[in-house]
């Protein structure tokens, strides 16, 4: 399938790349179809709206940029997207590159769970003050320890 990208360009996505966010992103409910597509900027992903080619976040596994990451996601939440095998589960948080050299940050309070079995997804969001919406990915990588 070809996608228009926010970048302009048109990529070629095999459909295992594409997964349906039945409940939408936060703040995006009605955007549910997104194409998970490599980034020239490893480990970095790009998640591209298949509704609004303006409309694509950068995203990070979690556990490459804070070693402490953990989560606990209610089954129900999981059950959503027919989670049966955790070996189908892969977690990703979306990045925010602010303007003005603010830090570069993760959202690793509502991360992303996609199940790359049934080719759903949800943004789950943890109840855990340990974790924040704006975790300085920058920091965290320079420490080399990827702590929390």
């Amino acid at each position: 399938m070809d996608v228009k990208t926010k970048q302009g360009k048109t990529v070629s996505v095999e459909e295992k790349d594409i997964y349906s966010f039945p409940e939408g992103l936060f703040g995006f409910e009605n955007y549910k179809d997104y194409a998970v597509i490599e980034s020239e900027y490893q480990p970095f992903m790009w998640m591209q709206s298949l509704q609004e080619e303006k409309l694509a976040f950068l995203i990070v596994d979690p556990f490459l940029v804070c070693n402490e990451y953990e989560l606990d996601i209610d089954d129900k939440q999981l059950a959503k997207i027919n989670v049966n095998d955790p070996a189908d589960v892969v977690v990703m948080s979306i990045v925010t590159i602010p303007a003005g050299g603010s830090p570069v940050t993760a959202n690793l309070q509502g991360p992303l769970v996609f199940n790359k079995s049934s080719h759903k997804a949800l943004q789950a969001i943890i109840n855990n003050n340990k974790w924040t919406t704006k975790f300085d990915i920058v920091n965290s990588l320079k420490a080399k320890e990827g702590t929390c």
